[in-house]
C-alpha cells in the first residue's frame, strides 16, 4: 500500500463524509423549517398539541364559574415547570382579551390578530368559554420542541449515526477500489507501465480495475513493440547503408573505379532500401486503417493462376515444381484484385525462399464453407511450433542470423496478414506432416 494510495483513499473518504454531512444537514434544516412554517400559520382550531395550561384554565373556570381573578395565573404560575404564561393570552369567545398582554392591548380590548396565531379552544362542560392564544408569530424553541421538534431531532440524530455507519461501510467498498484505480493511473501517468490496480469491491469496480489493467498491459505491449520496431528498422537499414557508404567512399578514394561492376551493387542496395520503405509504408497504412481498397467481385482462382506464372522462371531456375490446383466452379469473392495479387505474390515469394532446390510449391484454391480458401504450401523444413504464433509479426524471421539479401526483411507475411484482414478475410499457418509450411487465406 503506497503513500499515494493512502492519501487518495483519505481524500475520497473525507469527500464522501462531507457529502453525507451536507445531505443530513440540509434534510434537518428543511424539516425544521417546514415544521416551523406549519406551526406558525393560522391554526385557530388546532388542538393537536394543547399546552398544559389548558387543564389549569378549565379547572379554574369550573371552580369559579367565571374568569374573575384569572390574572393571578400570569403573575404567580402554579407550576414552574410549565411554559411561561407570558407567552399566551386568554380571550373570550368574542376575541376580547381576558388575561395576559398582547402587543400592548389592555384587558377587554379585541384581539383582532387571533386568527393569525396558534390558538387552542378552552372548553368547560362542552361549551367554548374562550381561546388560549400563543402571541408570538414564530414559535419559540422550547415550545417548538414540545410540539414535535424534539422527536424530529432524535430521529435526525439516529439517522445521522446510521448514515455515517452505512457510509463508512459503503465507503470501504467504493473508496478502496476507486483509490486503487486512481493510484495506479497516476503511476502510469508518471511513466510506470508496470503499475496495476488491485481488483476488489463490487462487480462494477472489479470490471473497472480489470479493464484498466488490460489497458495498461496493452500500452506496455505497444511500447515494447514500438521499441522493437525501431530497433528492427535500424537493423534493416544498417546493412544497405553500410554497403552504399563503402562503395561510394571507395570510388571517391580511388580504391574502386566508377564502373558498372562497382556501381551496380550500390544501386541494388538503393532498390532494397526503396522496397523496405514501401513495405513499411504499406504496413503502416494497413495497420492504421488508412489503406484504400477497391473491393469488387473477383475470381480468386484466375488471379492465383496469373500471379503464379510470374514465379515460373524463378522456380524453373532452381528446379522447383510450381503446382497449381484450382477447384472448378469457384464462386466470386468480394476483394481488391491488386491487393490479392500482392498477397499471393508475397506467399509464393516466401515459399520459394524456404523450399530447397528440387522441392515443390503448391498453390491450391478451393471453395470453403462461406467463401474461397487459397493455400500456399511448400516442401521445406517448416517452422518450429514455438515460432508459429510469431510468423506474421513484423521483422520476424525463422533464421535470425540470415542476411537481408538472403532472407528478406521479415515484412512480407505481416503485410499479407494486414491485407487479408482489412478485406474481412482470415489467415492461418500450420506445419504439414513430414513436409513444410502451409499458409491458408480465406476470403468471404
Amino acid at each position: 500500500m503506497t503513500p499515494e494510495y493512502k492519501l487518495i483513499r483519505r481524500r475520497l473518504f473525507w469527500l464522501l463524509f462531507k457529502l453525507f454531512g451536507a445531505v443530513i444537514l440540509i434534510t434537518m434544516v428543511l424539516a425544521l423549517g417546514l415544521l416551523t412554517i406549519a406551526l406558525s400559520g393560522p391554526r385557530n382550531d388546532d388542538a393537536r398539541f394543547p399546552p398544559a395550561q389548558l387543564a389549569v384554565l378549565e379547572t379554574y373556570y369550573r371552580a369559579r364559574g367565571s374568569w374573575e381573578g384569572i390574572e393571578v395565573l400570569w403573575r404567580d404560575p402554579p407550576d414552574d415547570n410549565l411554559a411561561e404564561w407570558s407567552r399566551f393570552i386568554l380571550v373570550d369567545p368574542q376575541d376580547r382579551v381576558i388575561a395576559g398582554s398582547a402587543d400592548g392591548l389592555e384587558v377587554g380590548a379585541v384581539y383582532a390578530d387571533v386568527t393569525n396565531r396558534i390558538s387552542f379552544p378552552v372548553v368547560a362542560d362542552g361549551v367554548a368559554i374562550g381561546r388560549f392564544v400563543y402571541t408570538s408569530r414564530f414559535v419559540s424553541p422550547p415550545f417548538l420542541l414540545r410540539l414535535g421538534a424534539l422527536p424530529l431531532l432524535v430521529i435526525g440524530l439516529i439517522t445521522t449515526v446510521v448514515m455515517l455507519a452505512v457510509g463508512y461501510v459503503l465507503g470501504r467498498r467504493i473508496v478502496n477500489p476507486l483509490a486503487a484505480v486512481i493510484s495506479a493511473a497516476e503511476q502510469v501517468q508518471g511513466g510506470d507501465l508496470n503499475a496495476r490496480a488491485t481488483i476488489s469491491g463490487s462487480e462494477d469496480f472489479r470490471t473497472l480495475a480489470d479493464s484498466f489493467n488490460q489497458m495498461v498491459e496493452t500500452l506496455q505491449l505497444n511500447e515494447q513493440q514500438r521499441r522493437h520496431l525501431l530497433a528492427d528498422i535500424a537493423h534493416e537499414l544498417r546493412t544497405p547503408l553500410t554497403i552504399l557508404r563503402g562503395r561510394l567512399e571507395g570510388i571517391l578514394d580511388g580504391i574502386y573505379t566508377a564502373d558498372e561492376a562497382h556501381i551496380a551493387p550500390a544501386l541494388i542496395q538503393t532498390h532494397l532500401l526503396e522496397k523496405l520503405v514501401d513495405d513499411l509504408r504499406l504496413l503502416t497504412l494497413a495497420e492504421t486503417g488508412q489503406l484504400s481498397l477497391e473491393r469488387q467481385p473477383i475470381d480468386l482462382g484466375a488471379i492465383a493462376a496469373s500471379t503464379a506464372t510470374l514465379f515460373e522462371a524463378e522456380a524453373l531456375e532452381r528446379d522447383v515444381t510450381l503446382a497449381l490446383q484450382l477447384a472448378p466452379n469457384l464462386p466470386l469473392v468480394n476483394a481488391d484484385p491488386q491487393r490479392m495479387r500482392q498477397v499471393i505474390g508475397n506467399l509464393l515469394s516466401n515459399a520459394l525462399r524456404h523450399v530447397p532446390d528440387g522441392g515443390r510449391v503448391t498453390v491450391a484454391v478451393q471453395q470453403a464453407s462461406a467463401g474461397v480458401a487459397l493455400a500456399v504450401a511448400d516442401s521445406g523444413s517448416g517452422v518450429p511450433p514455438a515460432d508459429l504464433p510469431h510468423l506474421f509479426d513484423r521483422f520476424w524471421r525463422a533464421e535470425k542470423s540470415r542476411s537481408r539479401t538472403a532472407g528478406g526483411a521479415g515484412l512480407g507475411l505481416a503485410i499479407v496478414k494486414q491485407l487479408v484482414e482489412r478485406q474481412g478475410g482470415t489467415i492461418s499457418a500450420e506445419n504439414q506432416p513430414n513436409s513444410g509450411l502451409r499458409v491458408t487465406v480465406t476470403i468471404y
